[in-house]
């Protein structure tokens, strides 16, 4: 009889945990959309991949070009750049309404993104990746030097932009206008829009550091993302 009792008591508890529990994965599910672990990637250096969460900024239907909230005055170039995330979303690039860097998840673009655009016509030039964990920056230094003047340049980072970077490289980019290539570091985030001797003075750039007691991600910072216009010459 005692036994019985216990037994049933044991199974109301069971059966209350399993409630309880089913309702906290109900709502983390409705908070988080988790990402699979199968679509994990590991860099060179890297131990943990980091799991990430997703961003709930939505504000609705974007009208103009590449998702801005409104049109570009004058018909201007509308832009958006996003930096990646920790080692598993890449960077993003959009101009005028054409993706030219999709964002990826599970493989991507590790190091620094660059894409060239022609200032009078809006037309796509090149584009080039260069990673900067173990690749060359003697690469990326040619790159750069081939961009002919009168060029709109976009950068984005992934993951670590600056383990290879030397002096020489940064200061190209400095021409082309940056300002905080100079103190770009390990995993640091950050995107940039310049132009190598434009009519029209373009500088756009955001970043953020890679510090373990503020970043997002354990050993990265939260992704950075920018959007705005450039003015089209008439």
């Amino acid at each position: 009889m005692i036994h019985a009792r216990r037994d049933k008591l044991r199974l109301f508890f069971a059966v209350i945990s399993l409630i309880i529990i089913t309702s906290l994965v109900l709502r983390l599910l409705q908070t988080f959309e988790f990402t699979p672990p199968n679509i994990m990637e590991r860099s060179v250096g890297v131990e943990n991949p980091v799991e990430l969460k997703p961003d709930r900024n939505n504000n609705g239907p974007r009208a103009g070009k590449c998702g801005l909230a409104a049109s570009c005055p004058r018909s201007g170039f509308a832009f958006k750049i996003a930096s990646g995330a920790t080692n598993v979303v890449g960077p993003l690039i959009c101009f005028d309404g054409k993706m030219i860097i999709e964002k990826t998840v599970g493989h991507g673009r590790p190091g620094i993104t660059i894409v060239v655009i022609k200032e009078t016509t809006g037309e796509l030039i090149k584009t080039g990746t260069y990673n900067m964990w173990n690749g060359d920056v003697r690469e990326l230094i040619e790159f750069l030097n081939s961009i002919e003047d009168g060029s709109f340049v976009f950068m984005a980072t992934f993951d670590d932009p600056a383990t290879k970077l030397n002096e020489e490289a940064r200061n190209i980019i400095a021409e082309l206008g940056s300002a905080y290539v100079s103190k770009l570091e390990f995993r640091d985030n950050w995107v940039f829009v310049g132009g190598r001797k434009t009519m029209i003075q373009v500088s756009f750039e955001q970043h953020r550091k890679n510090d373990k007691s503020t970043n997002k991600y354990g050993a990265w910072p939260e992704m950075i993302e920018m959007e705005g216009c450039i003015p089209r010459l008439d």
